[in-house]
């Protein structure tokens, strides 16, 4: 990256302005040993949700509750964000940081377990957007089942999609790095779907179901 790149990455990184309530949620983030995403991905995040008018979203790596808020404050008054993850003590979190932007209580549904588990169980269809953030090896069955919860003209989006920049580098073969690659491409080559990568954050890999 240019320094020229370089300098446009960070002042488009840092010109969000966050509230107090992403603070602590920030602060949550740190204190779990949870990666929150950057002020960026937050963000594209709220565009994205309004942009979409999704009213069913569903969040895989609920973290801290960092991501969650930026989707609420971009769907709908009705809408309703499921977030899906497998420690008890982020999901805790999550809810203060959601009551705390004064969400109500009905627009979230928590579910602590694996999502590999808990995803099968969600209805084809039924939802207008997905945002994946958790566990690298588990991202090809996620995407799969993301396809399958999505409604026609619905939102994926995958977080850290770039792995701070080894996905781009031929030599970078870290298990990890290997997997974004190969579902990337697999994104970019899928029939059912048209997609982008934003190189907000780690990299957004964005894409909407035909």
């Amino acid at each position: 990256m240019s320094a020229d790149k370089s300098s446009s990455w960070s002042y488009s990184e840092d010109l969000p302005a966050e509230d107090e309530v992403m603070l602590r949620a920030r602060e949550r983030s740190f204190e779990l040993g949870v990666s929150a995403i950057s002020p960026g991905v937050g963000a594209v995040l709220t565009v994205l949700a309004a942009a979409s008018k999704a009213q069913t979203a569903v969040e895989i790596g609920t973290g801290a509750g960092v991501s969650g808020v930026c989707l609420l404050r971009g769907l709908g008054p009705h809408a309703v964000l499921t977030t899906i993850d497998v420690d008890v003590e982020h999901l805790r979190a999550a809810r203060e940081a959601f009551a705390e932007a004064g969400s109500p209580a009905n627009r979230t549904r928590t579910i602590s377990g694996r999502a590999g588990d808990v995803l099968p169980r969600l209805t084809d269809g039924a939802y207008d957007l997905v945002f994946i953030d958790a566990d690298k090896p588990g991202l090809p069955g996620y995407v799969e089942q993301a396809v399958r919860l999505l409604k026609r003209a619905g939102l994926l989006v995958i977080n850290d999609a770039l792995d701070k920049d080894k996905v781009a580098n031929p030599a970078g073969r870290e298990p990890n790095t290997v997997t974004l690659r190969q579902v990337g491409k697999a994104i970019r080559d899928d029939d059912r779907l048209s997609s982008a990568m934003l190189p907000t954050g780690d990299g957004l890999l964005v894409a909407v179901k035909k």
